[in-house]
């Protein structure tokens, strides 16, 4: 196995995978929709201003993951971090090493950008992952909720 940056050529595999996380999810009760298009994955993973980088693990010329993450800030801790986006690994590929693959070449990747921490958020019901999470050492963040304000429709 190997794990990789995320290139433009990779497009149409994210594309099955994110299709697959979603409906994951959505067997799991989330209301999820596709708006990660492949317009969004190019434009936003690629563009002047990428607003996140990523990797893909491969085994045997197949994808059996991507992970999706962007730098932060925690002025708390007064420390820079990154946010893993999102974490998908494929069915067959699951205990393959695969996500813990990712999710080590994330922090390596993060360390080298002066980050100190990975943050992520899990959607509740996903028990698997956050049984994998915490096998790889995460923990669960205390006293905090996420929130969000949509810019996108008026008051």
């Amino acid at each position: 196995m190997i794990v990789r940056p995320l290139l433009v050529t990779d497009v149409d595999v994210v594309q099955e995978m994110v299709l697959e996380f979603g409906a994951y999810l959505t067997d799991l009760g989330d209301c999820w929709r596709h708006n990660f298009t492949a317009e969004r994955y190019l434009s936003d993973g690629f563009g002047p201003d990428p607003a996140f980088r990523g990797f893909l693990a491969e085994g045997n010329g197949q994808a059996l993951g991507y992970l999706l993450m962007a730098p932060n800030y925690d002025v708390d801790q007064g420390i820079r971090i990154e946010i893993v986006i999102d974490l998908w690994v494929r069915a067959a590929a699951r205990r393959s090493g695969a996500g813990r693959a990712l999710m080590q070449t994330a922090g390596a990747a993060a360390l080298a950008a002066g980050a100190r921490q990975l943050l992520w958020s899990v959607y509740r019901p996903n028990r698997l992952a956050t049984d994998f999470y915490l096998a790889i050492g995460g923990q669960m963040v205390r006293d905090l909720d996420w929130m969000y304000l949509d810019l996108a429709k008026p008051e």
